[in-house]
């Protein structure tokens, strides 16, 4: 059984990995709009993937017999200024999720919740990910600096990224 506490962390994180998904819009919008297509479709497919994070722990859930209970999605930050600021953004925002699936994860240990704990272990590698593609990136727009070439090529990089969906196993 999942204690009141968990369920409610659990809730909060639903919140969490949907508002991601906004904020990925927000930012494929952003690169859209300077003409950055493949920074566009690299934030539109993580878009995607906050969504199936979101998904996986309504239907764990769901599963476990608890209430879902959907929070209002607070509004992204829209300021942004350069694809390297957007990318320290990223990596910023996925210390941010990962600091809050490492609370999920001391909270079901402490509740004795050892199916919990047991699921959280796909977001704790899922987030070892994602923190190490976010500085992948930074690393090469750091040491490509500002040249038009050079973003070119990485924007026809990861205009490569194609969606797939997440599933826990």
């Amino acid at each position: 059984m999942i204690s009141d506490k968990v369920k409610e962390i659990l809730n909060e994180q639903i919140n969490k990995e949907f508002y991601s998904a906004y904020l990925y819009l927000a930012m494929s919008a952003y690169f859209d709009d300077k003409g950055l297509y493949g920074f566009a479709n690299w934030t539109k497919v993580q878009a995607k993937e906050e969504v199936d994070h979101g998904m996986i722990i309504f239907d764990y859930m769901n599963d476990r017999d608890c209430a879902v209970h959907l929070k209002q999605i607070d509004v992204p930050d829209t300021d942004f200024s350069s694809p390297i600021q957007v990318f320290e953004k990223i990596l910023k925002h996925e210390r941010y999720v990962t600091s809050s699936i490492e609370s999920i994860a001391n909270l079901s240990m402490d509740e004795c919740d050892l199916a919990t704990r047991n699921f959280i272990n796909w977001y704790l590698k899922e987030q070892v990910e994602e923190e190490k593609n976010a500085s992948d990136i930074i690393a090469k727009l750091k040491l490509f600096g500002d040249e038009k070439v050079s973003l070119y090529l990485i924007d026809k990089d990861l205009a490569k990224r194609e969606y797939k969906s997440h599933e826990y196993n």
